[in-house]
């Protein structure tokens, strides 16, 4: 164990104790603690970006992000500090008091990074619950995901941030390990939340050891998207996308074009993006048994024979067969199918306004199934709470957070927004947009996963070990069972941290 002296201020000064299995030990250790502002300030230079994609249309938290060792390296930093700061030090300015406004109602800041075309069903739904009641204002905070993830580490940790935050459910293990969001347990067993309602996978994102850390905002699968254009000039029947592994690969010689015989097609049969983006590739793994960590969270599965078996075949499919370009973002991706130079894509319901606007003809089913398994890839935002929030605001805060999952707030987000409703009792109602029936499907719903939920260094896993080893593998620089029984080992590395 180490003690460290931590000076906030010059009015403040406290003495904590920090384990020596921290991952900022070595910073205390070095004094750098006292310069955890200029370290962040420093990895605000990164561009992460948390939006995945780049693109404005699409402002779905994402699963994983360029930069995000360095976040969350700060992000642990930070946490210690804030729960140190808590104990030694009583509650800040706002968190523990009234935080009424001039009207004497609750006021709760909620900082999400609806940016796109979302936004607007987004604060309809909070305008909703405002008018609902004379209790509780929620303001919303809107910015990048980006932004929001790099402000978010000194605002908890000053006591200064939001009452609400909204994040990928992926993400909430990393920041709850560090003691930086509160459990909210008692929302869920309080029945008269309606929890029972909701889709259980979507409650379940957001657990970490034991506890659950967040409220869904949202439940989406991962879905494809193909043009029936290219598919009609390609001379396949466009009502008859692909179903399997087998029935794509069949397809990609047709749907792949190199007109000069350069090696360069000018069209794809699909845009695979391979780092920066929703992790499509690692969840592909699933199609064969295989997996990038065991159910429980404690072992890593990337040189299992199932993993390799998925792995080699997709390898191969990009690299030898030209199904996609290699070294794709998750932005190159939407801009390749955007362009229709890529027949599919596999994405979420965020692209289907650019898709519209880019007067694409095309159709959404669910993504091809592997050789013994049909699951899909899903990820959810959750609504979570800073730790050392008053009860007042949690109070307030779970008010919201039952109107937001009440029928009336999920056909209004549903509806304005194309995500399926959080609860499958109102998908029926809703009727001015075709997509939340669509990702909503209750034969979709049975098959999807959230990767690596409650696993705390998974975004660490996806971004730093997973996605270079399918960049070696797909640029040539070694086997893929070499290049991924090593990475296995840095994958279990991080798990026996």
């Amino acid at each position: 164990m180490l003690t460290a002296l931590i000076s906030v201020d010059r009015a403040f000064r406290c003495e904590i104790t920090v384990p020596h299995h921290s991952p900022i030990f070595n910073d205390y250790r070095l004094g750098l603690v006292q310069r955890l502002p200029l370290r962040y300030n420093r990895l605000r230079q990164v561009r992460s970006t948390l939006n995945m994609r780049g693109t404005p249309m699409k402002t779905q938290q994402p699963l994983h992000h360029r930069g995000s060792r360095a976040i969350v390296m700060a992000a642990a930093g930070i946490g210690v500090v804030a729960l140190a700061l808590t104990g030694c030090a009583g509650q800040g300015s706002g968190k523990d008091g009234g935080g009424t406004d001039a009207s004497g109602k609750v006021s709760l800041e909620f900082w999400n990074g609806f940016t796109g075309p979302d936004g607007p069903a987004l604060q309809k739904v909070i305008a909703d619950f405002n008018k609902s009641q004379d209790k509780v204002t929620v303001k919303a905070n809107i910015m990048p995901w980006d932004t929001l993830y790099q402000k978010v580490l000194t605002a908890v940790a000053g006591n200064s941030g939001p009452d609400i935050i909204a994040m990928s459910a992926s993400r909430m293990p990393q920041f709850s390990a560090q003691g930086m969001f509160a459990p909210v347990d008692d929302y869920y067993s309080d029945p008269a939340n309606d929890s029972s309602a909701l889709a259980q996978a979507a409650i379940d994102a957001s657990k970490f050891d034991g506890k659950n850390y967040g409220v869904p905002v949202n439940y989406t699968p991962m879905m494809m998207y193909y043009n029936k254009d290219v598919f009609t000039a390609a001379g396949l029947d466009p009502a008859k996308p692909p179903t399997t592994w087998d029935e794509l690969k069949a397809m990609v010689p047709k749907l792949t074009v190199d007109s000069n015989g350069d090696g360069k097609p000018e069209q794809y049969a699909l845009a695979l993006a391979d780092h920066e983006t929703v992790p499509v590739f690692p969840a592909l793994l699933w199609g064969t048994g295989g997996a990038v960590v065991s159910d429980d969270g404690k072992t890593s599965q990337l040189d299992s024979a199932e993993s390799l078996n998925a792995l080699n075949y997709w390898v191969s499919l990009v690299k030898d067969d030209k199904a996609s370009p290699i070294g794709l973002s998750g932005a190159d991706a939407d801009k390749l199918f955007t362009t229709k130079k890529a027949a599919i894509e596999i994405v979420g319901p965020w692209m289907t306004s650019g898709f519209d606007a880019a007067k694409l003809n095309y159709g959404i089913v669910a993504p091809p199934a592997g050789p013994t398994d049909d699951t899909i890839l899903a990820d959810v935002v959750a609504m979570g709470l800073p730790a050392g929030i008053s009860d007042t605001k949690k109070k307030a805060a779970y008010e919201f957070f039952a109107y937001w999952n009440s029928k009336e707030g999920q056909i209004t987000w549903a509806s304005g927004s194309g995500f399926p409703p959080n609860r499958a009792d109102v998908a029926d109602q809703i009727t001015s947009s075709p997509y939340p029936a669509i990702f909503g499907a209750a034969d979709v719903g049975k098959r999807t996963k959230i990767l690596l939920a409650g696993v705390a260094p998974g975004g660490t896993i996806i971004d730093t070990i997973f996605f270079p080893a399918v960049q070696k593998a797909l640029n040539g620089e070694g086997s893929v069972n070499s290049i991924f029984a090593d990475a296995s080992k840095q994958v279990q590395a991080e798990l026996d941290k």
